[in-house]
């Protein structure tokens, strides 16, 4: 009788390192699409849309990879202290074409000086991807605000669509039990999001995340809170 060789945890090892490559070969293909839409100077909606796509693509790729060594308690961050309007600015510049696409105006309500210390990439990497979903859903308008609340640095993202369904509301965004693995839209991002501030620490404090919608324009508010 044949038995099925033990994997020895080789599994996720193996997936982590696939999709590794996947995201290597959608980066070629994504600046391909850049280089392709830039000789049409962006008229073309078909490979901005596309463009769009596989940039959304590889940063989900990119965030199971941060996942998976976090698990593997193989990640640490990279601390610095930084200007927060450059995290802010980036997180916009990575969503700017799909806030052109659509006309969105991106408000910014922040002090140019205000100054954290945190994972810069991770922070305007995740930023990024929360403010992708408000571009999605919004009708015309995202307002990001900086501010100081109770010893944290908080930025919000703010729109004016239809706000947070019930069922996001009601979960507990640290607990992958709580995700609507059924239906389309699983809250998977807003968990990473909620993962990385928690791994950010200053006295005796924990990053975190809050949703409601109590935006002032109307919709959705996400914000992150970073001791």
């Amino acid at each position: 009788m044949q038995t099925n060789p033990k994997s020895n945890g080789l599994f996720p090892t193996i997936l982590a390192s696939t999709v590794h490559d996947i995201k290597n070969s959608l980066g070629t293909l994504l600046e391909l699409v850049r280089q392709t839409a830039a000789k049409q100077d962006g008229q073309s909606a078909e490979l901005n849309q596309l463009e769009f796509e596989a940039a959304r693509i590889n940063h989900s790729l990119m965030q199971l990879l941060v996942m998976y060594k976090v698990d593997s308690q193989k990640f640490s961050l990279d601390i610095e202290e930084c200007p927060v309007i450059d995290i802010v600015d980036e997180a916009i510049h990575q969503q700017a074409r799909l806030a052109g696409l659509h006309n969105i105006d991106l408000q910014v309500d922040c002090v140019a000086d205000e100054m954290c210390y945190c994972d810069n990439a991770i922070i305007s990497n995740s930023l990024a991807a929360v403010l992708n979903n408000a571009l999605r859903y919004t009708h015309k308008t995202i307002l990001i605000v900086v501010a100081e609340e109770d010893g944290y640095l908080t930025i919000a993202i703010e729109d004016d669509g239809e706000g947070y369904p019930p069922h996001f509301l009601a979960a507990d965004l640290n607990d992958t039990a709580e995700l609507d693995w059924v239906s389309g839209n699983t809250g998977l991002g807003l968990y990473f999001v909620s993962v990385m501030a928690g791994l950010h620490k200053n006295a005796g404090k924990s990053g975190f995340v809050q949703i409601d919608n109590e935006s002032r324009l109307g919709g959705a508010r996400f914000k992150l809170f970073l001791p």
